[in-house]
Parts: structure tokens; C-alpha cells; sequence
């Protein structure tokens, strides 16, 4: 087990070296130079070059890569161009918004699939018209939803506001309602894709010799689905379920921007239109850390849901 574990914590920081190269190598083929942005077109080169030596661009780029990955191992992320200030401040204030939006997206993920209903009511309008549902879910762009979430919620029945954040400080319960309507615009995109899987994974557990062996001795078809066709089918809910968990870290950025939310997204969209590049790379390297470690974890609990895996492992 603990070699397992040394293999999957290798493989992590591998994938995260090799993430951060990459992200490293494509910020600094993007045309634009952060200096000439900062000091506007008309100023002169002497100037430019100045504070390129000033913000360390002039370094040869391996020596800027090893000094970034560097920093980062050690908390710090640099200086930002455009906002004059460390990185990792910027970051901290911008996850206070990012992460409880992702986790309760999350947790609305999880809420509003009905895989497990579908697949109990198997060829009744239940299942149906989850399916329907599913696959109208499917269909609409998460943007486009959050756009008709405020006309609907907003606009017309006042009931929660159109966009921006109040702040912690503000209250739980204000920042909670500011965060609801794009968590929703996350969540319903992803629970009808998980309320596709489960019910597939769980009309393929009900098909299994071992389901019919509890029927036939007795168990009830809610007891059969509950108690040995869920867990067995968890496997493929769960993988799908830490996919999603990481496109939701991911799908931040487009709503963060239709609503006005200070998060990792607005400050990712404005250091690229400002070209404050070590805030890009900072932000990108740490999303990608943060996918990484969702799958890290999703690898751990395969052992928690299915002692078969712990046996191979």
C-alpha cells in the first residue's frame, strides 16, 4: 500500500512539473511584451527596456522558469505587473470565492442527479422524463443558463441578485444567494451527465448474478438496489463525479465573468487582457495542481469504495 501510494504521489508531481512547463512555454510564446503593455505603445524603448530589467524579462528563460517553479514550491508566486502586489495574496482573496462556488456546485451536482431513481423505475415515465431532462441539461450551455437564470431569478421575480459578491464579511448568508445562481449554471450541466452515468452503471450492477442471488433469497428490489447494487456501481459514478469536480474548477472562469464574481476566473480573464503573465501562469499552474489532486484523491477513495482495487494496489 505505501508503495502505491509513493507511485501515485511520484506521479502527481510529475504531472505537475510537466503542467508547469507547459504553461510556462505557451505564456511565453503569446505575442505581446508586459513591459510595452505597462508603459503604453508610446513609450520610449529605453524605458521599456528598463523595466523589463526591473520585472526580470530580460533573464535568459530557463533561468525564469527554475526561478518561478521555484518560488511557487516555497509560496511564493511572484509579483504582479498590473496589481503591484504578491501573487498569492491575489490568489488567496480570489479563492474565497472560487472554492465555495465549486463545492457547492458540487454538492448541487449530487443533489439533482437521479441516476439512481431513473435506473430504480426503469421503463416507467420517471425514468423517462429524467432521461429528458438529462439530455436537455446536456444540451444548454452552462453560460447561456446562468444568462437565463438572472432574467428568470433576477430581472423578473427579484428573488436573488443578478451578479457580483457582498463578501464574507458581509454575512454567510448574502454571499451564500450571490454564489446560488452560478452554482446552479455549474451544477445542472454536470448532474445530468451523472444522472446518465449512474443509471447506466446501476442497470448494469442489477443485471449481475450476485443481484438475482439477493432477490431469490428474499431481499426486496429497494434493498437489492440500496444495499449491493449501489456500491458495486460506484466505481464509474465516482470517476465521472472527479471529472466533474475538476471541470467545475475549470468552468469558473466563464461564470465568474457572466456574473460579476471576484474569483480566480475575472483575475485569470484580466491578467491576460493586461498581460500580467506571472499571474497567468500562477493561477493556470494552480487550477491544473488542483484537478490534479481532485484525481489524486478520487485514485484513493477506489480503495475506500472497492476492496478489489486495494487487493490489485
Amino acid at each position: 500500500m505505501a508503495q502505491y501510494l509513493l507511485r501515485r504521489l511520484a506521479t502527481f508531481l510529475a504531472s505537475l512539473f510537466v503542467a508547469a512547463l507547459l504553461v510556462f512555454v505557451v505564456v511565453e510564446v503569446l505575442p505581446g511584451d508586459p513591459a510595452r503593455v505597462i508603459l503604453g505603445i508610446d513609450a520610449p524603448d529605453s524605458a521599456v527596456a528598463a523595466l523589463r530589467a526591473q520585472l526580470g524579462l530580460d533573464a535568459p528563460a530557463p533561468l525564469r522558469f527554475l526561478t518561478w517553479l521555484g518560488g511557487m514550491a516555497l509560496g511564493d508566486f511572484g509579483q504582479s505587473y498590473a496589481y503591484r502586489s504578491g501573487v498569492g495574496g491575489l490568489v488567496a482573496d480570489r479563492l474565497a470565492v472560487t472554492l465555495p462556488l465549486a463545492l457547492l456546485a458540487l454538492v448541487l451536482t449530487v443533489a439533482l442527479a437521479a441516476g439512481v431513481y431513473a435506473a430504480a423505475r426503469r421503463g416507467r415515465p420517471g425514468d423517462a422524463g429524467v432521461m429528458a431532462l438529462s439530455q436537455l441539461g446536456i444540451a444548454i450551455p452552462n453560460f447561456w443558463l446562468g444568462i437565463l437564470l438572472i432574467i428568470v431569478f433576477a430581472v423578473w421575480l427579484r428573488w436573488l441578485p443578478a451578479g457580483g459578491f457582498p463578501g464574507w464579511r458581509a454575512g454567510a448568508w448574502p454571499a451564500l444567494l450571490a454564489l446560488l445562481l452560478p452554482a446552479v449554471s455549474l451544477a445542472l450541466v454536470q448532474a445530468a451527465i451523472l444522472a446518465r452515468v449512474t443509471r447506466a452503471a446501476v442497470l448494469d450492477v442489477l443485471e449481475e448474478d450476485f443481484i438475482r442471488t439477493a432477490r431469490a433469497k428474499g431481499l426486496s428490489r429497494r434493498a437489492a438496489l440500496w444495499r449491493h447494487a449501489l456500491r458495486n456501481a460506484f466505481i464509474p459514478v465516482l470517476t465521472v463525479l472527479g471529472l466533474q469536480a475538476a471541470n467545475l474548477l475549470a468552468g469558473t472562469v466563464v461564470i465568474e465573468n457572466v456574473f460579476q464574481l471576484p474569483g480566480l476566473g475575472r483575475l485569470v480573464f484580466q491578467a491576460i487582457a493586461q498581460r500580467d503573465v506571472v499571474v497567468v501562469k500562477s493561477v493556470v499552474v494552480l487550477l491544473v495542481a488542483m484537478v490534479i489532486a481532485v484525481n489524486f484523491l478520487v485514485d484513493l477513495l477506489y480503495m475506500v469504495v472497492d476492496p478489489r482495487v486495494k487487493v490489485a494496489a
